[in-house]
C-alpha cells in the first residue's frame, strides 16, 4: 500500500502553516488583547467555559504572561518547522497544540477560516506530508546517498535531535500527565503518539528489513491514506453545506447577496474598486449564481477530473477575490490551501521542477561552487523518511521513488 498525493499533502502542509504563520505575525502586536491577559475574553471567563466543553488549550496551565509568550513563540516556531517540514512529525503536534491552544482560548475571536485551520491541524498530524518538498526528505536523500557512496551507514539509532526531541516531549507529557494538564482523551492521543515514534525507532534501528518493517510501513501508509480522505470530505461538506445554506437564502436566489457585503465599510479595504463592481447589475447577478453554483456542484465533479479542474480553478479565484475585495486574506488563504487536496498531481510536480530549478539559479549566482552540487531538498522525487517521527527515529520508506498516483485512480485528486 503506497501513500496516495504526497504532493497534495505536502502542499497542504505548507498552505496551512504559512495561512497560521501569517495570522501569528500579522496580529504580533496584538496577541495580549486576542488572546492574552488583555483580552476581554478573560482567562477566568476562558476557564469556566472550557471546564465545561472540555476543549484542549494549554494556556490554561498558567495565567502568567510569561508563559503566555512563551507558548505564542513556540507557535510561531512550529508554524516555520512545519511549512519547511524539519522534523516534521513533532513539528506537526506541536504545530497543531499551538492552533488549538491559542483558538481555544478566545473561542469568540475566530471566523470560517480558523474553524477550517483548527480540523486541518489535527488531520495533518495524521499524514505523511513531508515525502516531498521538505527538509526531512531532502535530509532522508542525504543518507541514501551516503550509503551507495561507500560512507559510513546511516540508520536510525544516529539520529541524535530526533532522539532528543523525543525524550524532551516525552518529560513534558510526563510532567504534564502527573499536574493533570491532560484530560484523558488527550493523554491517550499524546502517548499513542508518543509510544507509535518509539516503536518506529525500534523497528528502524534494529529491524530495517525485516517484515515488522514493512508491516510498520504499510500501516502509516493506510492511517495517512485515511486521513486524506477524511481532508477531503471534509471540503467537499464545507462546499456542499455553503452551497444549500445559499440557495435557501432570499438574497442568493435574487442574485444580489453579492451586492451587499462590497457596500459594508468593514468588508471594503478598496472602496473605489467595491463602489464600481457593485454598480454592474450584471456582473453581481452572475457572481451571486456562480459562487453557489459552484459549491453546490463541487462534490459531485470528483470522478470527472477535467470539469473538477475548471470548478477547482474557479473556486481559488473566487477566495482570491474575497482576500481582495473583502480584505478576508487568511480566510482565503485556509481555504485555498484546503482546495490543494485536489490540484493535479501533474501540475504540483510542474511547479516543483520550476521551483527547484529557479532555486538553482539563484544559488548559481550567489555561490556557483556550491550550486553545482545542491539540490532542491524534499524536491519531486525525493523520498520519505518518516516525515522525521517524533523523531526519536527519522526513518521510513526506502530511498525509492515518491509513490505517485496510478492512471486508473477512482476519485481524482490529480
Amino acid at each position: 500500500m503506497e501513500a496516495l498525493a504526497p504532493y497534495q499533502a505536502a502542499v497542504v502542509r505548507i498552505g496551512f502553516a504559512l495561512t497560521w504563520l501569517f495570522f501569528l505575525l500579522r496580529e504580533f502586536p496584538h496577541r495580549h488583547e486576542l488572546y492574552g491577559p488583555d483580552g476581554p475574553w478573560s482567562w477566568k471567563l476562558a476557564e469556566r467555559l472550557i471546564e465545561s466543553n472540555h476543549a484542549f488549550t494549554v494556556l490554561m496551565w498558567s495565567d502568567s504572561t510569561a508563559w503566555f509568550e512563551f507558548v505564542y513563540a513556540l507557535a510561531v516556531a512550529a508554524s516555520v518547522a512545519v511549512v519547511v517540514g524539519w522534523r516534521t512529525r513533532t513539528a506537526s503536534v506541536v504545530y497543531m497544540v499551538g492552533v488549538l491552544t491559542l483558538q481555544n482560548r478566545s473561542v469568540f475571536m475566530g471566523d470560517g477560516g480558523d474553524n477550517v485551520i483548527h480540523l486541518m491541524a489535527m488531520y495533518v498530524v495524521l499524514t505523511r506530508c513531508a515525502q516531498v518538498w521538505s527538509l526531512d526528505a531532502r535530509r532522508q536523500r542525504r543518507k541514501a546517498a551516503a550509503g551507495t557512496s561507500g560512507g559510513p551507514p546511516a540508520h536510525a539509532g544516529g539520529d541524535v535531535t530526533g532522539v532528543v526531541l523525543w525524550t524532551v516531549f516525552g518529560v513534558i507529557m510526563l510532567a504534564s500527565t502527573v499536574a493533570g494538564g491532560l484530560s484523558i482523551g488527550w493523554g491517550l492521543f499524546f502517548w499513542t503518539l508518543w509510544a507509535a515514534q518509539a516503536a518506529w525507532w525500534t523497528v528502524n534501528r534494529y529491524m530495517p528489513g525485516s517484515e515488522a518493517r514493512t508491516v510498520c510501513d504499510m500501516l502509516a501508509n493506510l492511517v495517512h491514506n485515511a486521513a486524506l480522505l477524511v481532508i477531503v470530505v471534509e471540503v467537499c461538506l464545507i462546499y456542499a453545506t455553503a452551497g444549500w445554506y445559499k440557495i435557501q437564502g432570499s438574497r442568493w436566489q435574487d442574485g444580489t447577496a453579492v451586492y451587499y457585503p462590497m457596500n459594508l465599510d468593514y468588508f471594503s479595504p478598496w472602496p473605489e474598486l467595491s463602489s464600481f463592481l457593485a454598480a454592474n447589475g450584471l456582473l453581481i447577478l452572475l457572481i451571486t449564481y456562480g459562487t453557489v453554483a459552484v459549491q453546490v456542484a463541487f462534490p459531485f465533479t470528483l470522478f470527472n477530473r477535467r470539469v473538477k479542474n475548471a470548478l477547482l480553478a474557479a473556486m481559488i479565484a473566487e477566495h482570491m477575490s474575497i482576500a481582495v475585495l473583502l480584505g478576508l486574506p487568511f480566510f482565503s488563504m485556509a481555504m485555498i490551501a484546503a482546495d490543494a487536496v485536489f490540484l493535479p498531481t501533474v501540475a504540483l510536480v510542474w511547479l516543483g521542477h520550476r521551483f527547484d530549478g529557479g532555486r538553482r539559479r539563484v544559488l548559481a549566482r550567489l555561490a556557483p561552487g556550491r550550486a553545482a552540487g545542491n539540490r532542491s531538498g524534499g524536491g519531486p522525487g525525493d523520498a520519505d523518511d518518516g516525515d522525521g517521527g517524533a523523531d526519536g527515529a527519522d526513518g521510513g520508506t526506502s530511498p525509492a521513488s515518491v509513490p505517485q498516483q496510478r492512471k486508473d485512480d477512482g476519485v481524482s485528486v490529480r
